[in-house]
């Protein structure tokens, strides 16, 4: 039998707080973006000058959504260089050393903000469990086709994420995602791992992180609060398996099986640049014919508090809503993690969390059952930890918990050869998934828990519409998925479940 140990890694939504410094990555592959052809803080706070003062970057918000056609000029003049021009939402990022840049910039017609780029710790440590490699004891499955569709998948007694929102049902009818782009705006995504791989759109796949490739992550421990190369748990891969791993009897399933998966990286060890972010959005939006990712789903499982108002982190903060109508005018659903806090959001004055409760955002808070292992079949109790409110959460979904209070060891059967999984009860009540592991590892699997894992099953479910209705926009996406979702919890609109948890048969009918 296997015996798997508790440890704790990072999972969605923090406080402001300053991100690492980081190697250059030990692997690579796939689409990668440098420091030299990236708008960044890290490489613009590394810069220095002949004077001695480290460059610094800058966010510059226009009026509206254009540029002066001589931006890079104008700016130069001020005393900076601009790094990015995102044309699309009246942006531009620049970085400079000169201290009186700012004030100068800000004269420029048209400009309505200038602040530095600011580090955010989007990702924040809470509940995972490592479930080890699948295929290192050889018992990889042969991926027979299997009676009813993702059924035979190895670990799918382990998963009660999709009987939660009727997903097998959605799929029976053969709605599975197909022709539907989801794109995972996070960390690095394992781009070889056998429940990533065979939906993963390299080509497109894309990293902002300066001189880090798409598929490269690394984790940050909770004990240290530093990061770590050797942490087998990579958010992005886990938060991408969850959507849309392939129904291939050999793993696990995702949602959305037949769904495109696009690695867009906007974070390392869990932290990232507004700059970053931002760019991340415009990217996944934009179509492909004018060189963006082309994404119909971008699934953000990260997030931040705060202030509504004033200067600064919002005015920063702004921008992201900027970003985020574009992708909503441009057809794009946004689905975000709502943060695992536990506030009351409607009570919460001056603060706000983002991206979920940025314009445009379909904002998501998590459920778990308590002893799903020892028979408990109510998939529906709020998470102790996510964040809530009326006036923020839109959707429900499954998110995973540790609230079992029991030492108790129970053990779940694997589908083919293999030994059974055996682990504490309460750790089953978390959300099962691919993560990167270690060495040349392509079968890697862990439990984690938060808001993070319930957002990608409300891409799941949209991804499904998208497969069975067309490309319809991200309004009608919106509206189908408030029309099939379950009424849990007080009847209409509710602190804890928004509209309603989603339900993925009722959706594509």
């Amino acid at each position: 039998m296997l015996r798997l140990a508790i440890r704790t890694a990072t999972i969605a939504g923090a406080i402001v707080a300053a991100a690492c410094v980081y190697d250059a990555p030990v692997t690579a592959g796939g689409t990668s973006t440098t420091a030299a052809n990236v708008s960044n803080g890290v490489s613009a706070q590394l810069a220095s000058s002949a004077s001695g003062l480290a460059a610094k970057s800058y966010v510059i918000d226009f009026t509206g959504t254009t540029l002066p056609p001589d931006i890079a000029a104008q700016v130069a003049a001020a005393g900076g260089t601009v790094t990015s021009s995102l044309t699309q939402i009246g942006v531009a990022v620049a970085s400079s050393n000169d201290p009186g840049f700012v004030a100068r910039v800000a004269k420029i017609k048209g400009v309505t903000s200038v602040d530095e780029d600011v580090s955010v710790q989007w990702v924040s440590p809470e509940q995972v469990v490592d479930a080890g490699d699948l295929l290192e004891d050889g018992s990889l499955p042969p991926g027979a086709p299997a009676a009813i569709f993702g059924a035979a998948e190895t670990f799918r007694l382990v998963q009660w994420v999709p009987d939660a929102v009727s997903a097998p049902a959605a799929w029976d009818l053969g709605a599975r995602g197909g022709g539907a782009r989801i794109a995972i705006v996070d960390g690095g995504i394992h781009s070889t791992h056998i429940d990533i791989a065979p939906n993963l759109d390299v080509v497109h796949s894309h990293s902002f992180v300066p001189g880090q490739p798409f598929n490269f992550d690394q984790a940050i421990r909770r004990s240290t609060g530093a990061c770590d190369s050797t942490d087998t748990f990579w958010h992005g891969t886990h938060v991408a398996g969850i959507a849309a791993a392939p129904g291939q009897n050999i793993g696990t399933v995702g949602i959305a099986p037949d769904a495109t998966i696009i690695g867009v990286k906007v974070l390392h060890c869990g932290g990232g640049f507004f700059s970053w972010i931002i760019q991340g959005i415009v990217y996944a939006a934009t179509p492909i014919s004018e060189g963006g990712a082309g994404a119909d789903i971008i699934n953000m499982s990260l997030g931040a508090i705060f202030p509504r108002q004033g200067s600064g982190l919002a005015h920063l903060a702004a921008v992201v809503g900027k970003a985020t109508t574009y992708a909503y005018q441009r057809g794009a659903l946004v689905v975000a993690a709502l943060g695992n806090d536990a506030v009351d959001l409607d009570h919460t004055a001056n603060i706000v969390f983002v991206p979920a409760m940025s314009p445009h955002v379909v904002a998501v808070s998590a459920t778990a059952p308590i002893g799903w292992a020892l028979g408990a079949t109510n998939f529906d109790q709020p998470a102790s930890y996510t964040n809530f409110g009326q006036s923020a959460v839109d959707f429900a979904a499954p998110g995973g918990d540790l609230e079992l209070q029991s030492s108790q060891v129970c053990s779940k059967p694997r589908i083919g050869p293999g030994q059974p999984v055996v682990q504490f009860c309460s750790v089953f009540d978390l959300v099962f998934a691919p993560v990167r592991g270690s060495g040349t590892s392509t079968g890697t699997y862990s439990w984690a828990g938060g808001t993070s894992m319930a957002a990608p099953v409300v891409s799941g479910v949209a991804a499904l519409i998208i497969g069975k209705f067309g490309r319809i926009g991200p309004a009608q996406v919106e509206a189908r998925l408030r029309a099939s979702a379950d009424d849990v919890g007080k009847h209409g609109n509710d602190d804890f479940y928004g509209k309603g948890r989603v339900n993925a048969l009722r959706a594509i009918q």
